[in-house]
């Protein structure tokens, strides 16, 4: 298993990493399930994107990955075991951020006038079952070892990467 952020800056890179990855696969996700995909401008993808981007990036920072932390790492498991930590922490952070970010969603549907007079409980309860179903495999199998890696490959302790200059020509 890679290594995993230790410092309040590589857990910010960590997290702007993972939020990245999730915020563009969810994104499209939603927006290709609602039929927006092929409606919407580039410029107007890009700006939803920001937005997204910047509300879950606050949302899992200052909300959920705390929370998340402290319910995962109040069960009764062997902490020392990083595969059952990793595992603990993504199910509680993708948990977290479905509630939320679906709630954000629901927000976003409810001023562009999309829920066309559907419940709006009944809407997000379904939101939230759709978007766990993707959001929790591909945390676990695709996003989270592969930022993993990339992480612990070229951030984590590693500083800059500087070119070997041979300076006996």
């Amino acid at each position: 298993m890679s290594e995993l952020p230790t410092s309040k800056k590589e857990q910010i890179i960590f997290g702007l990493m993972m939020c990245t990855g999730m915020v563009v696969v969810m994104m499209t996700f939603n927006l290709w399930h609602s039929g927006l995909l092929g409606r919407m401008s580039p410029l107007e993808i890009l700006l939803q994107f920001i937005l997204c981007f910047v509300i879950a990036f606050v949302v899992e920072s200052f909300i959920v990955g705390p929370v998340a932390r402290k319910i995962a790492f109040s069960l009764p498991f062997d902490k020392s075991n990083k595969i059952l930590s990793v595992l603990a922490m993504s199910f509680f952070m993708v948990i977290g951020m479905v509630l939320i970010m679906s709630l954000y969603g629901m927000v976003s549907a409810y001023l562009a006038d999309q829920l066309n007079g559907a419940s709006v409980l009944r809407k997000y309860l379904h939101t939230i079952a759709r978007n766990f179903s993707l959001a929790l495999p591909y945390q676990l199998i695709i996003l989270g070892p592969l930022v993993r890696y990339v992480f612990g490959k070229f951030i984590k302790d590693n500083g800059p990467v500087m070119p070997v200059v041979n300076k006996s020509v």
